[in-house]
Parts: structure tokens; C-alpha cells; sequence
């Protein structure tokens, strides 16, 4: 018998872990999201780890942290009260709770912050988590990076209010 999972730890992001973080969004999309797109959209994709903008993207919303063992192992962005900007696994951290863990706070922040539902634009490969989650598909989108067209959808899942009575 397998011994129990270690449940991911969640802390606030700080400026410092922005190396970090950039590396596994790279990881992530290099290693997992090989599986839905073509090397040179992943290339394109990777690549914004890399650009001015991911810290600003970090710093921008609320950013949490989740560690197993110590270890940075994903992290996630909430935009406004009511968007997942970005939630990101470590390649050697997927389905091991990670991602869970970082959507579950989402969503409880979003919900007590006043939003009734909660969107994201979920890549291909992160289409089938969110779907899980009770996410909804609201519509295709292409979008340009570094000269190539990935696609994602838009997805959105209401919210029970954070008093726990439904609206």
C-alpha cells in the first residue's frame, strides 16, 4: 500500500521566488504541455517566462506559492477578484495535489472577495482539470506568441458566496 500523499503547503509569492517561478511555468509548459501543442507553439509559449512582463503578470494579482517537501511546486494568479491568470505545475509535481490545492485558495479568495463566478483561459491541456472543477466552456480563443497561434477556451465556474448561501 502506497503511504499517504503530503498535502501541498500554500504561502503568499514574494519577489524573490520570481526565478523560480519563471522556471517552472517553463518546465511546465515544456514537459506537460507537449502533449496538446506543437515544439514550436510551446517554444513561442515558453519563452514568456522570459519576458519583461512575467514578473509584472505576478505582481499584478495575487500570487500563491505551493510547496511540497520545502520545494516550490506550482503557483497560481488571481487577476481582479474573478480570473485565474496563471496556475502552473512543476513537471515532477503533476497529480500530486498541486494544482488542486492552488485552485481550491482561488477560488475561496475569489468568493470572498464578492465574486459570483471565476474565469480562466484554460490551455488545451489544462482544459480537462478545470473541466473536472465544474468549469464551464465559454468559447474559443486563438491567441499570437513569438509569431505562432495557440489556442485555449475560456472557461467559467459560479461560485457558491462566501456567507454559503447560494445567490
Amino acid at each position: 500500500m502506497a503511504h499517504s500523499a503530503q498535502k501541498p503547503a500554500l504561502r503568499p509569492f514574494l519577489p524573490a521566488d520570481a526565478p523560480v517561478l519563471a522556471a517552472i511555468f517553463r518546465d511546465s509548459v515544456e514537459l506537460v504541455a507537449i502533449e496538446d501543442y506543437d515544439e514550436a507553439q510551446v517554444e513561442a509559449w515558453a519563452s514568456l517566462a522570459d519576458a519583461d512582463d512575467f514578473v509584472a503578470r505576478l505582481t499584478g494579482g495575487l500570487t500563491l506559492i505551493a510547496s511540497l517537501g520545502g520545494e516550490i511546486a506550482g503557483f497560481a494568479t488571481l487577476r481582479g477578484k474573478d480570473e485565474i491568470d496563471l496556475l502552473y505545475v512543476a513537471s515532477g509535481a503533476v497529480r500530486r495535489g498541486v494544482a488542486t490545492v492552488l485552485c481550491d485558495a482561488l477560488e475561496k479568495l475569489a468568493a470572498a472577495r464578492g465574486a459570483m463566478s471565476l474565469v480562466t483561459d484554460a490551455s488545451d491541456t489544462a482544459r480537462p482539470f478545470f473541466a473536472q472543477r465544474g468549469y464551464e466552456p465559454q468559447m474559443r480563443n486563438t491567441q499570437e506568441i513569438a509569431g505562432q497561434w495557440l489556442g485555449n477556451t475560456t472557461m467559467k465556474k459560479h461560485l457558491v458566496p462566501a456567507s454559503g448561501k447560494s445567490a
